[in-house]
């Protein structure tokens, strides 16, 4: 058990140097050989070594993995619209939250903010005025 361990301890952290990584990621970003192939090549550790070059010195987007994964929709504009309605669920939890402000510094300030009579106020921007 001991020459586990101390086989374990004595594996040196291999360093790479910038010009190196950079090969590495045009080399994958060209499509010839996939990370497992490079990796194997080089002798690169690490499941991740080589998606986080890429992410650092890659010309190409890579998603964040620190996102959730989940199944990807098949059709965009189903995508589209789950984005929209999220938005628009956000959105209106906004205006909740400003009405209920608004309300609450009223009441406050004993102050009306919002003018009752918007309608009355646009009725009389349209009406031309008399010049006596």
């Amino acid at each position: 058990m001991s020459t586990i361990s101390s086989a374990r301890k004595q594996r040196p952290f291999k360093s790479y140097s910038e010009s190196f990584k950079r090969m590495v990621v045009k080399e994958y970003e060209q499509g010839k050989l996939n990370k497992d192939t490079i990796q194997k090549k080089y002798g690169i550790g690490g499941n991740s070594r080589v998606l986080t070059w890429c992410r650092k010195y890659g010309k190409l987007y890579y998603e964040d993995s620190t996102q959730p994964q989940g199944r990807p929709m098949k059709d965009p504009q189903k995508q589209r619209i789950k984005v929209l309605e999220q938005q628009l669920r956000d959105a209106q939890l906004k205006l909740i939250a400003y009405e209920k402000l608004i309300s609450i510094a009223e009441k406050e300030e004993g102050i009306n903010i919002l003018k009752k009579d918007v309608a009355k106020q646009l009725m009389n921007l349209h009406k031309p005025i008399q010049e006596k």
